[in-house]
């Protein structure tokens, strides 16, 4: 059953016949009319099982795919490139992305039913754990923009929390905001009801022209709350997906710092490494409470990074294990791949899986971006208040121009210099995603990025701590780089790495914010490390490349 204060979603019927549908944003009545706002905002509220999908996979395997089946021969590119949905939804007139930069936002759907409306076998509903056709619907529970720098550097990932209360552009059914997932069914229903009026009775017809009205606004919604962020592709998943794709793969390994135990996803995984099957990877990414230890204290935002540490753990494992050279396994990637992708026809999917190679080696950090506080929107529904210029900086320099190479009197290490080591930073401050963006900076320096987190109380001093005697000179490089910090011997810093706790006097050198784009590599923390443990209000980073451990 849901939980406490999360009703089950009233069945509906679509202007079109299509029994039980409801985008969770929308209703319609008989005669293709429809229900008062306010029940739409109660219907988007009261979801059953409501999950945040996990599409962050979608980048690594369908590139991978791609270089992987070229190799199998020309008939195997074919088949997938003919299966996978194309949309014209882009905007022809949209921003780009300059110096053979590609920005890529992934859409993972909150639906029930396939690429084109139909629903799901029986045994697939039954797996799920999340209803059936008559609940989910339109919302787009999963964002995340994936930065591909046109030099090959480090990937980014941005995870854009799914209930940030934003401006929505197209004002689609005559709503200026919600909740950035609901941009896409807002604008599915209204899309939907003008070709029913008009006459269109073709359910594919519908079904892909609304879709598209959707990711078009969806698209819109966020480019604008990034600040204008240009978005060149696009690429949308479905629910079934994750689920489809966790049985061709598994077994799994994730790893997680503490036991924890959730009846509602179902969760009850034990401190450490361990491999996990396709239901219990379901559990893993749904999971955003726990009945047994509250003391862990899950948000909606841990969730978030329970998805970006299985995307991780995911793509290291389908390398190193071989898994595209195994035709069996690939052809059932294949057709998870047709079944359940769409894209825009303007990604051309052999020089995207050629520019995508970074996110396949691991060489990619994901980041969710921080909130102010949870609260309520003016219907009562809870929502993430959000400081849109906050945020809009933070990307700037997260995917932004890079400034040119230092000259070489500048501080800052080039590689095969003693900038080596692990380095955690700890944000003791009020700016958010100081920790973040300095982490981000360090990738490029030769450091290995580690784990950022908020410090419980605020400090004034900034400092560098090392494990011991033999990490006094890395300490001491990163300490110059850094603006002359003092630097001061740990034993609880784990061997290898250096913390830098920042205090309110701290500010990234200009030498720093310019430095090269020389990659970093990372290594899984050992269980029960301090990994993103950070709050919602600091911006936080996992790196690839390996299986991280989280809460």
């Amino acid at each position: 059953m849901p939980p406490p204060g999360r009703a089950g979603r009233a069945q509906v019927r679509t202007a079109v016949g299509r029994g039980g549908r409801d985008p969770q944003v929308w209703t319609t009545g008989g005669r293709g009319g429809r229900d008062g706002r306010g029940s739409r905002r109660r219907s988007a509220r009261h979801g059953v099982h409501r999950w945040g999908l996990i599409a962050r996979w979608a980048v690594a395997v369908v590139s991978l795919l791609v270089l992987t089946v070229t190799g199998y021969g020309w008939s195997q590119y074919q088949d997938l490139l003919d299966g996978i949905d194309r949309s014209d939804a882009l905007r022809s007139d949209a921003p780009k992305s300059a110096s053979g930069d590609t920005n890529i936002l992934i859409m993972g759907l909150d639906s029930r039913l396939d690429e084109n409306g139909d629903p799901l076998p029986p045994e697939i509903y039954q797996a799920l754990h999340a209803g059936d056709q008559q609940v989910g619907g339109y919302n787009a529970n999963v964002l995340m923009l994936v930065h591909l720098p046109g030099d090959g550097s480090r990937a980014t990932g941005i995870s854009i929390p799914r209930d940030d209360y934003v401006s929505l552009p197209g004002v689609p059914d005559g709503i200026a905001k919600g909740k950035i997932k609901q941009a896409y069914g807002f604008a599915f229903d209204q899309e939907h009801r003008k070709l029913v009026a008009a006459g269109v009775t073709d359910k594919v017809s519908l079904e892909q022209q609304s879709r598209d009205a959707g990711r078009r606004e969806e698209v819109d919604t966020v480019a604008q709350f990034l600040g204008g962020v240009p978005i060149d592709h696009f690429v949308e998943v479905t629910m079934v997906a994750f689920y489809q794709l966790a049985q061709v793969v598994a077994p799994i390994t994730v790893c997680l710092k503490e036991d924890t135990r959730d009846s509602y996803s179902g969760a009850n995984f034990h401190r450490g490494y361990q491999q996990i099957d396709a239901v219990q990877a379901l559990a893993f990414v749904r999971q955003r409470r726990d009945n047994a230890h509250p003391q862990l204290n899950f948000t909606d935002l841990d969730r978030e990074r329970r998805q970006q540490a299985f995307i991780i753990s995911l793509t290291y494992q389908l390398k190193q294990a071989g898994t595209f050279l195994n035709p069996v396994r690939l052809r059932g990637l294949i057709a998870v791949a047709k079944q359940n992708i769409a894209a825009d026809t303007g990604l051309q999917l052999l020089s995207f899986a050629s520019q995508a190679s970074s996110v396949t080696s691991g060489n990619i950090t994901f980041t969710t971006l921080p909130i102010v506080r949870f609260g309520t929107d003016p219907a009562g529904e809870d929502v993430n208040i959000v400081d849109v210029p906050g945020i809009q900086a933070l990307v700037r320099g997260l995917v932004g121009p890079r400034v040119p190479t230092p000259s070489p009197t500048s501080t800052v290490p080039g590689p095969g210099s003693a900038a080596s080591g692990t380095v955690d930073v700890v944000n003791t401050t009020n700016r958010n995603g100081l920790a973040a963006a300095l982490e981000h900076a360090l990738a490029t320096t030769g450091f290995t990025s580690g784990v950022t987190s908020n410090g419980r109380r605020h400090l004034s001093t900034t400092m560098i701590y090392y494990p011991g005697p033999g990490s006094a000179r890395e300490a001491k490089t990163l300490a110059g780089m850094l603006g002359g910090l003092p630097t001061e011997p740990d034993s609880t810093v784990p061997a290898g790495h250096l913390r830098v706790v920042l205090g309110a006097d701290y500010t990234m050198p200009a030498a720093l914010a310019s430095g090269d784009s020389s990659p970093a590599t990372s290594t899984p923390p050992a269980p029960g490390s301090n990994q993103n443990d950070a709050g919602p209000a600091d911006l936080n980073s996992i790196s690839g490349g390996g299986i991280p451990c989280v809460k």
